[in-house]
Formats: structure tokens, C-alpha cells, sequence
């Protein structure tokens, strides 16, 4: 009987011009070296210096390149794949057919660093690390038919590792776990026995990891403890244990984290670092006593999802647009704004990787230091020392830097010190805790600030939102509701009467039946044009600076997300709850606030 594999895979992912391969110019034969040189994803200083080492190790040029942090894993992928003429592919948009995984052990698939994607007729598609493995290739075949013919796709290490590790048998599930840690099973083999607790431990970290979860709660109630991911932003609960394991997990935690396990009355943090599925993971741990014992939010930190480029975190073309405007200006201040958790940093590390170059001297001062990027001067604030944010600035400026990135301005010093440093002609870039772009400067005048010295000196002003995308797998059609197209007119994207018809979310396993798969950026973006500054300078009512923004082209976050609703990238119930619909203003026809998709 014919077994067929669905593949289910979003459109072929983007991959950033500065790494698109040329395949008029790539040959099998090709050195990777080269290739890479080529691509423009390497430099000949970065190359040498992995030769000389590898003169050392003896190993894989690739495998220096990455250890090294002069590519990632993807990028190796990709050359692999233009050498080797085979087309590169996504897994992290790929749904699997269990069935189909099953055929090959997670022992062979650990060793071949493969999984199978396809079975069609007498062809089997299957993701590999490397296709040019032999020792993998013949070891697939003892589970296949001979007959088959294996048509590799090239996948990141790191992804097919991920993927493996978080097979249905990686380890036992949460229920065997509990029931070891309630009767005292022991395992045979007393060397590779783990504890219960350890095992429970490392099951909701690697799991959490694997999910996308940005933050773990444990939260103790009467007679259970509540265990809560933070998943693209809205918390899910995933499991209720009986409060008779709290104790244990507690200081399982606490341990990890550095913590003092015999305090159970005050405030405590900790933080520790944990390789899983071949990737560095940090994780932040906060204790606070209530009701019912300790609260427990762990926080996670992934390195590969947290440092992504510009183009990837989801702006549309015309915010990119205004972004690159704001960017190129040499000096000035430029302030992202929003609440906790709006993605104001990782759009920064973005920024500043992107512009990154040896002949640019960029330093920063944040609190704490969460990822640390090449070529830039990191500096983490210790207030115990006297370090905080104004003497950091003031010390960097005799440190002859070009940029400077100020974690948070939260004072007046701190708004000072930055202006200052705009003034003597350094690019300056931080947050701050404000509702939109224009509510940027009444803050800042709240700190202190001049206007009329603030005016000339401020670059641009960002406000963004994150917003959960409907899943491209499962996402359904509707008709908009009266109110739903009263709105879209308000906000000038739509004319006629017509019914118009929105995306809504409806559920299947590769988003786990929630409709919804990673988030997107919505946001507002003001490039700062003299008529603004000497609207700035006169202290003008903010009607006047919206009015003038307007002209210029301005559109609000409001608009910016409507306009992905019409798109079908989000929900109109997901952005409702980012943003407050109801004060949508307009003062100037806005008829879309994104050209392309």
C-alpha cells in the first residue's frame, strides 16, 4: 500500500540578500571557503583565521566558521546546499507526518542528523545536516526500501538536532516522571541514574525551549501548584501538579539559579545558562513569596531567536522604509518606545548588528547585558559601583565611540547625559516606557529636557507592538462586521460598502490548535524634518505636531495593524488587544499604510 507524507510548508522563507546565494557562479566543486566569500557571508580576514585554526583542530571548516561565530548554522546550510545544487529548506514551517518519522529511530536519525519528509511513489525527501554523507545516507537505508530514492533537502544542524531531541521519545513523559518521583522507582543501571526532580526540571526547560516560550510561571496555589507558558506573548497553562511537588522544584530552581534555597520570605533573583539542542539558552529566574508559598517566572533567553536581523522581525515595507531614513542620519537621538515585552531591545540589537562594521567603534550600556555582539563594546550597569546609566554615557564619551546605545533612559541624568552626547555629534539609541511616538516627547520634556535644545538634535521616534500571526497552515476566511468596516473606512484603507473579507484564526497541530504561529511587529515611525523641529522648539500642542506628521506621511500603529488585517496576516481580536482601536484619529486620508506584504 502506497504510504504518502504530506509536506506542509509555508512559501519559501526570504533569506537576506547579503546571504542569497549565486548560482551562476557556484559549482559542486567549489571550496566552501569561497562559496561563502562569495556570498558575502564571510570575510578573507574571517576565512584566514579559520584556515589557521583548522591547521590546529583538523576539523570542518564549516564547523570552525561556526564555533568561531563568523556564520550560524543556516547560513551554513545555505552554502552547503548552492554547492551541492540542492534547495535549502525550512523546518521550522515544515509539518511532519509522524508515521513517516517513525520509520527512522531517533537513535538513527540522532546519527545521520536526518528526518524524512516525503514518501512519494518510489521517492523519499528527506532533511539532512549534511548530504554528502555517506556513513548517513546508508544508514537511512536500512530503514527504507532499497528501491526508494532518497532527494535530500539541506537543513541547519541545529534545527534537525532540535527537532530530534523533541521527538515523541525523547524521554518520558511528565507523567512517568511524577510517578517515579512519587514511588522511588530507581533505575536499573544506577550510573545513568537521574533524579526525578532533575528530570522534571529538564523537561519543562527543554520543552519550553521547543515551544518558543518566553517565559515559564510557576505558581504555587492551595492545594496545587499552576505551571503556565508565556507563548508569543499570551500565557497557556500546561500542566497542574500536586502542590506535594512544590518543594522539590523550588529548590531544583533555586539551586540552578544560584538562589539561597533556605529563604522563603524575600525577593530573589538568579539566572543560569543551559545548552539544549546544541544552543546556549539563557534563563532568568525571579522569586516572589505570595499567598501560597513562592511564585517562581523563569525567563528565557535564545540566543537564535532573540538576535535576528532587521528584515526578519516582520515590519512592513514602509516602516523598513522610514527606518533606513531614520538610520542613516549621523547623529542624533533615536528612541524606541512601548510597554514591557514590545520588542523595544530586540528591534535594537537588530539595528545595531545590522550596522555593525570594523570601521565603526559602537558601544552600549544596558541593564543587564542579555546577548553579546560582535564588534560592539558591551557594558552592563552596576549601581553597586556607581556605574549607572549618566556616568556610563559620561565615560564612554572619552572612549571615542560612534554610536552609543543607552539601554533605557529612566532619568533625568541619564536624558541629559544622551542629549548631550547628540550634540557633540554621536548617533545615540534608547527606549522608553511611553504609548506612542508622539507621546516620546512630553516624556522626555517630564525628564528634563530643553525644548529648544532637543530640537536639531532628535533623529527619529519608533513606537511598536507585537502582535501574534495567524497560522499560514489553517487560517480561515470571514466577512468583516459592520463595526469591523466602520473602522477600516475611519482609517481611510477601505471606500466602498461592500463586505470586505478578514483572516480569523481556526486551529491544527502545527500551531497546536491555538490558530496562531509566532508574532509580528506593527508599529509607528516619525522621522524627525525641521518643520517637526520647529514645531519641537515652540513646545506645540501635540495636535499640531500630529497635524504636521500627517502631511508629512505619518500612519499610526491603529492603521499599520488594520492594514495587516486586510493582508491576512493577523486577527482583528489580536490586535484589538494590542492596541486601543477606539482612539483612531485621523486628520489626513491615509489610504495604506503598507505597499507590499
Amino acid at each position: 500500500m502506497k504510504n504518502t507524507a504530506k509536506l506542509q510548508t509555508l512559501s519559501p522563507t526570504k533569506t537576506p540578500k547579503a546571504q542569497d546565494p549565486a548560482p551562476t557562479k557556484m559549482t559542486s566543486a567549489q571550496k566552501i571557503g569561497d562559496l561563502l566569500l562569495g556570498m558575502k557571508a564571510l570575510s578573507q580576514d574571517q576565512l584566514h583565521i579559520a584556515l589557521h585554526e583548522q591547521k590546529t583542530t583538523k576539523e570542518m571548516l564549516g564547523e570552525i566558521l561556526v564555533r568561531l561565530g563568523f556564520i550560524d548554522q543556516d547560513v551554513l546550510a545555505i552554502g552547503l546546499a548552492a554547492r551541492a545544487g540542492i534547495e535549502p529548506i525550512d523546518l521550522s514551517t515544515t509539518y511532519f507526518d509522524t508515521e513517516l518519522l517513525r520509520q527512522l529511530p531517533k537513535e538513527s536519525a540522532a546519527m545521520a542528523l536526518a528526518l524524512p519528509l516525503s514518501l512519494d511513489h518510489h521517492k523519499l525527501e528527506i532533511a539532512m545536516a549534511d548530504p554528502f554523507d555517506v556513513i548517513a545516507l546508508d544508514e537511512i537505508r536500512r530503514h527504507f526500501p532499497r528501491t526508494l530514492q532518497i532527494v535530500p533537502r539541506v537543513a541547519s544542524r541545529s534545527a534537525i538536532e532540535a527537532l530530534i531531541a523533541n521527538l515523541d521519545n525523547s524521554f518520558g513523559s511528565i507523567d512517568d516522571i511524577l510517578t517515579h518521583l512519587e514511588t522511588g522507582f530507581r533505575e536499573p543501571d544506577a550510573a545513568s541514574y537521574e533524579h526525578p526532580v532533575i528530570q522534571l526540571v529538564n523537561h519543562l526547560l527543554t520543552d519550553a525551549v521547543r515551544r518558543g516560550a518566553s517565559d515559564i510561571h510557576l505558581e504555587p496555589e492551595d492545594n496545587f501548584v499552576r505551571i503556565r507558558f508565556r507563548i508569543d506573548g499570551t500565557l497557556r497553562q500546561i500542566r497542574a501538579l500536586h502542590q506535594t511537588h512544590w518543594a522539590a522544584l523550588s529548590h531544583r530552581l533555586k539551586i540552578m539559579a544560584g538562589m539561597n534555597i533556605a529563604d522563603t520570605r524575600s525577593i530573589q533573583d538568579g539566572r543560569f545558562q543551559l545548552q539544549i539542542n546544541g544552543d546556549d539558552v539563557d534563563f532568568r529566574v525571579a522569586i516572589m513569596p505570595s499567598v501560597w508559598g513562592e511564585t517562581i517566572v523563569v525567563r528565557l533567553l535564545d540566543h537564535r531567536k532573540s538576535l535576528l536581523p532587521l528584515a526578519a522581525l516582520g515590519y512592513s515595507t514602509t516602516c523598513e522604509k522610514k527606518l533606513t531614513q531614520i538610520f542613516e542620519k549621523p547623529q542624533g537621538l533615536i528612541f524606541v518606545t512601548g510597554p514591557t515585552g514590545s520588542g523595544k531591545t530586540t528591534t535594537l540589537y537588530s539595528v545595531l548588528k545590522k550596522i555593525s562594521a570594523v570601521d565603526v567603534h559602537i558601544a552600549t550600556l544596558e541593564d543587564p547585558v542579555e546577548f553579546q555582539l560582535d564588534l560592539i563594546r558591551q557594558t552592563a550597569i552596576q549601581s553597586s559601583t556607581g556605574l549607572d546609566f549618566a556616568a556610563g554615557v559620561r565615560g564612554l564619551l572619552r572612549m571615542d565611540p560612534d554610536i552609543l546605545f543607552i539601554g533605557e533612559v529612566r532619568d533625568s541624568d541619564t536624558a541629559q547625559m544622551a542629549l548631550r552626547a547628540a550634540m557633540t555629534g554621536h548617533q545615540v539609541y534608547s527606549t522608553l516606557h511611553c504609548n506612542d511616538a508622539l507621546g516620546a516627547l512630553p516624556r522626555l520634556m517630564d525628564l528634563g529636557l530643553n525644548p529648544r535644545l532637543l530640537s536639531g538634535n532628535l533623529s527619529g521616534l519608533i513606537a511598536q507592538r507585537l502582535v501574534r500571526k495567524l497560522c499560514p497552515h489553517c487560517k480561515t476566511e470571514r466577512r468583516a462586521t459592520n463595526d469591523e468596516m466602520s473602522i477600516f473606512r475611519q482609517a481611510g484603507l477601505i471606500e466602498e460598502d461592500s463586505p470586505q473579507l478578514i483572516a480569523e484564526a481556526r486551529g491544527c497541530p502545527a500551531c497546536e490548535q491555538t490558530g496562531r504561529k509566532g508574532r509580528t511587529v506593527i508599529a509607528e515611525i516619525l522621522p524627525i524634518t525641521p518643520a517637526l523641529d520647529d514645531l519641537i522648539a515652540a513646545d506645540a500642542p501635540r495636535i499640531h505636531l500630529l497635524t504636521q506628521a500627517r502631511i508629512e506621511g505619518f500612519f499610526t500603529m491603529q492603521e499599520d495593524g488594520l492594514t495587516r488585517v486586510l493582508y491576512g496576516d493577523i486577527a482583528m481580536s489580536d490586535l484589538r488587544r494590542a492596541v486601543d482601536l477606539s482612539r483612531l484619529t485621523m486628520t489626513t486620508p491615509v489610504r495604506s499604510s503598507r505597499t507590499a506584504a
